[in-house]
């Protein structure tokens, strides 16, 4: 089986009943990473990958340490295998648990006038919030451990421009505690900016004006009894300062093994902060409004900081090309319960997989290698992805051609696509080929244009205009195909900006009038994603199907489908908004060198595009020839043969060899050492058995037809196939070296992890992507002519020699 046929059998298996199964396994129960029900979901994934993909189970479960023998040999092992298989590794990151927190209003004698109940409030509406409400306290990951006191200063979303604004007008915010709404920025971000301003400690709360339309103003209830916010309802999440680096604070660079070498952690805040409801940042707000009273306030965070133990679950479907690996992953951790973030596309990835399980069952074997990863941490700052990319980095980059991420795959009526430019062309096309979730002639890519269903006319007008804005960057992204760069934020970000792999990531989010989201909260529950989210899940089986097409298609194809001339002239438009800034700056830079580079490069691009188009020709053209070959075999062969028969001697060849070829044959029982020493025999039972007679059965059936491509090409090799495949393979190393070439050993400039210098993090967003990003803040950050021509010059040598590889 391949090409279409393979498709049409995938698509045909993701449906709403088993994704809807698939959330509530997930998404009923608390799973923070390092807990006792995050290891059980880790588990349930493992049991997954391995019924799915008919792996046998061992005695005792695949669950190795982080550096061990057998955690470094399921890796680097994984180009080697013949037949699936799946395992979990532990890694041992630096991450804090909640112990007691405060925040109080105390007046100028000490007293304390006003103690916030700083819990969510819920009750058996919703069953699974009120049973779970306190399992998780509201805290923030990473967050210094110590109490603040002192007067509160507002600062609207606590972005760069908010910080300069209240300096500009003279407010100190040495020894304040400043309170920030959600929104605009990553909240890490947040504090950093009030910590460097020698702020005392931070408040995060969610303030309804940033949910468009949705608003008890414009006549909706809260949640659990309507669409709108619950004003208790608190957004939990790492202050990580995730722009400097991501993963493990305490092993920056390396794998957080149990007994790792660790340092203090230069990407965590300073000072305390805590997350707040809306109902209690109406109270603290009326204290610094005109005629409030301005009493002192005090918050206590005190956490524990300590090594935690997260579980990565990992599963391998063996391809034909051993060494090229398509790497899918999807996080599996949740704040609480988080039916959206993650569970959504944990629902979805395990749709996707069912898929993948029917096509092993009935035969199929992908081209390439693919890798399907459950990570853990990932809400503490990217934690199991970064550890294990950290872990394998030069296996990745030998041998991942692209990585394809699932974070939140609903949480919204719009979806919405990122991607490297290279991928961009590709994601939209293979969105185009899945139907629309819920309006038929329509696809996929057109919910790019969908809305949420309640409106009304109160709505915030900075909130609107930001929204819009962000709204017409994406439809303007990559040169009006709408699919946007990757900023950070989700699991791309070690594969994407320090390894140099091609990614991308996808989901449904919300509009201004969709029902609100209660990020990070006890309400990201499956009766708000059943409700008002996704009724049906429709939703979360167009993403699958959609996840799935992608990597059978990147898996599948002898020309990988990665667009680099694209990505050239993507380069150059970045070059274009630098030009655009140095004109409204006072910095005289010459940036024409650089421009000249890049249009070398699109040049050899384009002949990389001519090469690539005749080699994947000359391949088929070489496949054809060896058919044609066969048939004619074939004919001669079956002549031959009734000649033979009227002779009396008739032909037992063929049929012997088909007898011995799929001829069950005995397994010997490996044998392991246990963990306290005794050597142990797996006890497989009848179920090996069955398995093996299943695939003796499909193999006679398989051989009395038509040999296909593949075996085809492995038995009858010739000279000509030889030198076409050379020749793909060639062309397929140049367009995966294309993202490679943009990463520098050198980092950028306070943030070295990250390596990438055609896209990274805002250092002063986090979430949003920064283009040519140490060119581009050597100009807007530091505002330095010296740096800027420094870093154009950098840019210019890390692409004449991308330019080189591409031409040798």
């Amino acid at each position: 089986m391949f090409g279409k046929e393979i498709e049409d059998i995938f698509l045909s298996v993701p449906n709403s009943a088993s994704a809807i199964a698939a959330s509530r396994q997930y998404a009923t129960k608390p799973h923070m990473a390092g807990t006792s029900g995050d290891f059980n979901t880790a588990k349930d994934f493992l049991e997954l990958l391995q019924h799915e993909f008919s792996i046998v189970s061992p005695s005792s479960d695949p669950v190795y340490s982080a550096g061990t023998y057998e955690s470094r040999n399921a890796t680097l092992s994984i180009t080697n295998l013949t037949t699936p298989n799946a395992w979990i590794d532990v890694y041992y990151p630096v991450m804090n648990t909640p112990l007691d927190r405060k925040l109080e209003i105390v007046s100028g004698d000490g007293e304390v006038v006003w103690s916030a109940n700083v819990e969510e409030i819920a009750d058996d509406t919703d069953s699974e919030a009120g049973q779970y409400v306190e399992a998780v306290p509201t805290f923030h990951g990473l967050s210094r451990n110590g109490t603040a006191e002192g007067q509160l200063v507002y600062a609207h979303y606590g972005r760069r421009e908010d910080y300069l604004a209240l300096v500009e007008k003279g407010v100190d915010l040495k020894g304040k505690v400043v309170i920030t709404r959600y929104g605009g920025i990553f909240r890490g971000l947040k504090v950093k900016g009030a910590e460097e301003l020698g702020a005392a400690g931070v408040l995060i709360y969610s303030d309804p004006r940033d949910d468009g339309t949705v608003t008890e103003e414009n006549g909706y209830k809260p949640y659990p009894n309507g669409p709108a916010r619950n004003p208790t309802s608190v957004q939990r999440g790492s202050v990580q300062y995730l722009s400097m680096y991501p993963g493990d604070p305490t092993t920056p660079g390396y794998p957080a093994y149990e007994n790792s070498t660790r340092t203090e952690g230069e990407n965590i805040p300073g000072i305390p902060s805590l997350p707040i409801s809306w109902a209690n940042a109406k109270i603290l707000l009326e204290e610094i409004a005109e005629g409030g009273k301005n009493r002192t306030i005090r918050l206590v965070n005190h956490v524990d900081d300590r090594v935690i133990p997260i579980w990565n679950t990992m599963g391998v479907i063996p391809g034909h090309i051993k060494d090229e690996v398509i790497l899918v992953g999807n996080h599996r951790d949740a704040w609480v319960m988080g039916a959206t973030d993650p569970s959504s596309g944990t629902a979805s990835a395990h749709e996707m997989i069912r898929g993948f399980g029917v096509l092993l069952r009935k035969g199929w074997k992908p081209l390439r290698t693919i890798v399907i990863a459950s990570w853990d941490a990932e809400e503490y700052g990217l934690i199991g992805s970064t550890e294990w990319g950290e872990d394998f980095a030069e296996w990745i980059q030998e041998h991942v051609v692209t990585y394809l991420n699932l974070d939140s795959s609903v949480g919204g009526s719009r979806y919405r696509a990122s991607a490297s430019p290279s991928l961009a062309h590709f994601s939209k096309q293979t969105a185009e080929d899945i139907p629309h979730p819920t309006i038929p002639g329509k696809t996929l890519w057109d919910a790019t244009k969908d809305s949420g269903p309640f409106y009304g006319e109160n709505v915030d007008e900075e909130v609107r205009a930001m929204y819009e804005e962000q709204e017409e960057a994406r439809v303007n992204a990559a040169s009006g195909l709408g699919v946007s760069p990757l900023g950070s934020g989700s699991d791309y970000t070690i594969f994407l900006q320090r390894l140099g792999v091609a990614s991308g990531n996808e989901g449904f989010g919300a509009t201004l009038s969709d029902a609100v989201y209660h990020y990070h909260s006890v309400y990201d529950s499956e009766r708000w994603q059943e409700l008002y989210c996704d009724p049906g899940f429709t939703k979360h089986v167009a993403i699958a199907k959609h996840l799935g097409l992608q990597t059978l298609r990147l898996a599948g194809a002898i020309v990988l489908p990665l667009n680099t001339t694209h990505y050239a002239y993507e380069l150059e438009s970045y070059l274009d908004k630098v030009e655009d800034l140095v004109s409204s700056s006072d910095l005289e830079i010459n940036l024409s060198p650089l421009r000249q580079s890049i249009k070398a490069l699109e040049k050899a691009s384009v002949e990389l595009d001519t090469e690539k188009l005749h080699a994947e020709y000359d391949l088929k053209r070489a496949i054809e020839k060896l058919k044609k070959k066969d048939a004619i075999r074939r004919k001669v062969r079956k002549a031959v043969c009734t000649i033979r028969k009227h002779l009396g001697r008739p032909c037992e060849h063929d049929e012997k060899l088909n007898k011995e070829a799929c001829a069950v044959k005995l397994i010997k029982t490996p044998e392991i050492v246990g963990k306290n020493g005794p050597v142990v025999k797996p006890r497989f039972g009848r179920a090996i058995g069955m398995m093996r007679e299943r695939q003796a059965e499909a193999c006679r059936a398989k051989r009395q037809q038509s040999p296909s491509e593949m075996p085809l090409l492995l038995a009858h090799p010739s000279r000509q196939l030889l030198r076409a495949v050379k020749r793909v393979r060639e062309a397929n190393k140049k367009l995966v070296a294309f993202e490679r070439g943009l990463i520098s050993e050198d980092g950028i400039k306070d943030r070295e992890w990250y390596k990438h210098l055609g896209v990274a993090p805002g250092k002063w967003l986090g979430y949003g992507a920064t283009t040519l990003p140490a060119l581009t803040e050597s100009i807007t950050i530091e505002n330095n002519a010296r740096m800027a021509k420094y870093e154009a010059i950098r840019l210019k040598e890390l692409i004449d020699g991308l330019t080189a590889k591409l031409k040798a």
